[in-house]
């Protein structure tokens, strides 16, 4: 297992995580046999949204001892009012949930506020009674950091203005990331992917990673499956399925996201996830799937790393997120975005124009031109 640091919250997040959805209702067996995988091959964060009782203490009965190694996301706001997933903004009902969470789990490092994805839900949710009782608990030490979910790039924008959130949950997946931002992006996970609507990846949420980026705001991903239907032949939206592995890549190589969250409900989908670090780059590979679709996608770096191998080593797919980045304001480079650039070790001021990069993408980057722009604008 590889880690990396979930954003200004510092902490070391594996990068598979365990989305414990799917082990809701099922036998304490089976949930205990899934986290004892999950366990040993070193997933430390699960996302624990689900409002049941008896899930909620099966997961922590099988981590046991384990708890104070795994990182828990937990959900202000998630309830099971009508006997299924349901939300509430209600203080009193949210209250309840969110304090049984804790009685089962002594406390919960991450607090999402659930669930973020229209202009109403935001207006509850950032209102001033919601926010006093997480900050309290935060406070206390109930509750380590605060998070907002969402499936809404314009929405979750939104939440990270308000400074609040350290933390991301986003479905991220290359099929939503086509979606355009107002398209319910759920709708189409629960029916048939309408492929019209797919025109290559919507710069609005290309700018939401980014600027988490910017921010140093972690992201942590749900839906990297699209909900099995991606990696299925009869529900792809794509020309064919896209492998485990596949989809794993494309969301942890989008940029400020740490760590990709698969809703395994046994011990053998927790082994199919970590065949990611058993197969070669040439099977992680996402661009094919990306080019069967109808798309726009010429001339925008994806930074899927066909480019490689540079003669002189610049990681080109980290030079164009940074610049990237650094596009969002122009005027104001961020810091975060120079201290990263000039973390690597070889930069776009190295490149010596072979061309060899161009020949590679499979997308027509200008990618020699995005290495002396690189060099202008970090210079």
């Amino acid at each position: 297992m590889k880690f990396r640091t979930l954003g200004k919250t510092g902490l070391s997040v594996s990068e598979i995580g365990l989305g414990c959805e799917h082990l809701d209702r099922k036998p304490y067996k089976q949930a205990k046999e899934t986290i004892d995988a999950a366990l040993a091959h070193g997933m430390n964060i699960f996302d624990c949204f689900m409002p049941g009782k008896e899930i909620r203490e099966n997961i922590a009965k099988a981590l046991g001892s384990n708890r104070k190694k795994v990182i828990i996301q937990g959900a202000v706001g998630s309830t099971d009012l009508r006997q299924q997933y349901d939300k509430s903004r209600d203080m009193t009902i949210v209250k309840r949930y969110f304090d049984e969470m804790l009685r089962v789990f002594g406390y919960v490092d991450i607090a999402m506020l659930f669930f973020v994805d229209s202009d109403e839900e935001f207006s509850d949710v950032f209102a001033e009674e919601h926010l006093e009782y997480v900050r309290s608990l935060q406070k206390k030490g109930d509750v380590r950091y605060i998070g907002v979910s969402s499936h809404n790039p314009i929405i979750a924008k939104k939440a990270l203005e308000t400074g609040i959130p350290e933390v991301l949950f986003f479905s991220i997946n290359p099929a939503f990331d086509m979606l355009p931002p107002d398209e319910d992006a759920l709708a189409q996970f629960l029916e048939d992917f309408d492929t019209t609507l797919m025109q290559g990846i919507d710069p609005r949420r290309s700018s939401l990673y980014r600027l988490c980026e910017q921010n140093n705001i972690g992201i942590t991903v749900m839906k990297a499956l699209g909900g099995g239907k991606l990696t299925s032949p009869e529900h792809t939206p794509f020309a064919k399925p896209m492998t485990v592995p596949q989809c794993i890549h494309y969301a942890l190589t989008r940029p400020a996201v740490s760590s990709a969250l698969l809703g395994c409900q046994t011990a053998t989908e927790v082994e199919e996830a970590m065949s990611y670090y058993a197969v070669g780059e040439n099977e992680r590979d996402y661009t094919e799937v990306l080019g069967s679709m109808r798309n726009n996608f010429k001339g925008d770096c994806v930074y899927c790393g066909h480019c490689q191998p540079c003669p002189v080593d610049i990681d080109i797919a980290s030079v164009i997120k940074y610049l990237d980045i650094a596009r969002l304001t122009p005027e104001s480079v961020p810091p975060s975005a120079k201290a990263h650039y000039s973390s690597l070790t070889a930069s776009g001021g190295d490149c010596l124009n072979c061309g060899a990069c161009e020949e590679r993408c499979p997308f027509d980057v200008k990618i020699m031109n995005n290495m002396a722009e690189a060099d202008r604008v970090f210079s």
